[in-house]
């Protein structure tokens, strides 16, 4: 009898259904490009994701290629979405890490209290653009009469 079973086999075909057979999810592997594709990005951010750490040096192919699987792909969209939320590549290392632990709890306080903080920044720059803005309309009101004394006064001479 061979030590292998015939590719007839049920057992042995590959099926896009987990537990029916070995599911594609199991081989397929993902080239830098299809991984930016699907993540939204561009291959050189992927590539610099992994110079900085955010993402995992990836086994390569012996042609050299690059083959990333499923959880570098939720972990690139992690790290985009964090982005597209106002957050440094520094303050995602530290949410990448904090997800990375063992402990789910304490994933999820990490994030929540940077997300907290992360408000209350943007609450404090809302305040900065807030007076800017009044400022800035102030100015306009002044210098909208040409004949003002106070806009003459902003003119720089030349």
């Amino acid at each position: 009898m061979p030590r292998w079973r015939s590719i007839a086999s049920p057992e042995s075909c590959l099926t896009p259904y987990p537990g029916t057979g070995h599911s594609f999810a199991l081989v397929e592997s993902l080239t830098i490009g299809q991984l930016a594709h699907e993540a939204g990005v561009h291959v050189e951010t992927v590539r610099y994701y992994e110079r900085r750490g955010l993402l995992r040096q990836p086994p390569r192919t012996p042609a050299g290629y690059r083959q990333y699987a499923a959880a570098d792909l939720r972990r690139l969209q992690f790290i985009a979405r964090a982005k597209q939320l106002g957050f440094t590549l520094s303050e995602v290392a530290q949410l990448a890490g904090a997800h990375d632990s063992d402990d789910s709890d304490d994933s999820a306080d990490a994030v929540l209290e940077a997300a907290r903080a992360k408000l209350r920044a943007l609450d404090e720059r809302q305040k900065e653009l807030d007076a800017t803005r009044m400022r800035l309309a102030r100015l306009i009101d002044l210098c909208a009469d040409p004949a003002s004394e106070d806009c003459r006064a902003l003119r720089v001479r030349g």
